[in-house]
């Protein structure tokens, strides 16, 4: 398998990131409609599993965008 170029790492993180945008809205919204304390929609949104897989798949984008920019 080959490395991803570059531009492949730009557009994951740009899609990643939006979708991650609109996973956070849409919990906020969520917790706002059913009048939930905001740390408790905080703790949701920090524990938020797929919040978690996606913040750890984007540090590792950003890495390899690192590494391809060096190349």
């Amino acid at each position: 398998m080959t490395d991803p170029s570059h531009q492949d790492c730009l557009e994951s993180i740009e899609v990643l990131t939006a979708y991650r945008d609109r996973l956070v809205n849409d919990v906020k919204a969520m917790g706002q409609r059913l009048k939930l304390p905001q740390k408790q929609i905080e703790a949701t949104l920090a524990s938020h599993a797929e919040l978690q897989r996606i913040e750890a798949v984007l540090i590792q984008l950003a890495s390899q965008l690192e590494t391809t920019a060096l190349s």
